[in-house]
């Protein structure tokens, strides 16, 4: 016991300026033996809002369209019926660092801790929920219905694909992702935490000033914008194809500004990378070999 008292783990806390950073601190200190971590949270303008117009009695709710049009797009199923698809991978990723963020933990080990963790007695997971799983859930403009019944019949849907998105994110890894992915997820944890101060003072450069001022309350989109520059600076993954999956990730989990800003981040944030790598070679272009 005394071994493990000594050891430490990566965890967040929150600096006077700027948004939470990684710290090490007594195992003790991190709520590891938390139950698994939750799902981010959806915003509420995601959800269907109902408004009453007395005169006609039309219930105006959030565009369903993009949305059922969006589950035609069936997420990839491997072999094993299992998740294959790098949206996945990064949506799980997403989840770690979210919960290591709230509990205090190390998202390396929280993730591995996950992994590990023994199924309860009697669990059983339908598999046929990853079918109905939609990634691509985005919300809209308001339409108009014409009946309550009709109001009802999507509010109803909302609220089975909600019970589904719980169950597969709340499941156990192994049993929702190939190993495939599981070791693409890994590795792009190690990539954001070992670059996690790093892109601090990135991120604090390009952020809005109102998500500095208020870092509690914007935990998911920064753990989105670290993630992503991980990803193209560590793994090397083409630019164009992160921002896209970052900025989906936006428009799924947070509100309606952050996919905007998420984006406009990003690029500038590779924008500045360009210019860095261009002087760096321009430096070494003018260096003068030294003779012997």
């Amino acid at each position: 016991m005394e071994g493990i008292r000594s050891s430490s783990v990566l965890s967040c806390y929150y600096s006077s300026k700027t948004h939470f950073k990684l710290r090490r601190q007594p195992l003790e200190h991190c709520f590891l033996s938390l139950p698994p971590p939750p799902p981010p949270p959806r915003h509420p303008a995601s959800r269907p809002k109902v408004r009453i117009s007395l005169p006609s009695m039309a219930l105006q709710v959030q565009d369903q369209q993009s949305f059922h049009k969006s589950k035609e797009m069936l997420p990839k199923i491997d072999k094993s019926g299992r998740f294959c698809s790098p949206r996945a991978a990064r949506e799980l990723a997403l989840l770690i660092v979210y919960a290591s963020c709230l509990q205090g933990s190390d998202p390396i080990r929280l993730f591995e801790k996950r992994i590990n963790a023994a199924r309860e007695p009697g669990y059983e997971f339908d598999k046929a929920s990853l079918l109905q799983y939609n990634h691509m859930s985005f919300g809209g403009p308001p339409v108009t219905t014409h009946s309550v019944e009709e109001a009802d019949e999507l509010l109803r849907s909302d609220e089975q694909d909600s019970a589904i998105e719980a169950e597969v994110l709340s499941a156990p890894p192994k049993l929702v992702y190939s190993k495939l992915l599981l070791s693409f997820t890994r590795k792009l944890l190690v990539a954001t935490v070992d670059k996690w101060d790093n892109h601090v003072l990135a991120i604090d450069k390009v952020v809005p000033s109102n998500w500095k001022n208020e870092p509690a309350g914007r935990i998911l989109e920064l753990s989105i914008l670290h993630l992503a520059m991980s990803e193209i600076t560590v793994l090397g993954t083409r630019h164009p194809i992160v921002i896209n999956e970052a900025v989906d990730l936006a428009k799924r989990f947070c509100d309606g500004a952050a996919p905007r800003i998420i984006n406009g981040c990003l690029r500038t944030f590779v924008k500045d990378l360009a210019g860095t790598s261009t002087a760096q070679t321009s430096n070494s272009k003018l260096e003068v070999p030294l003779q012997v």
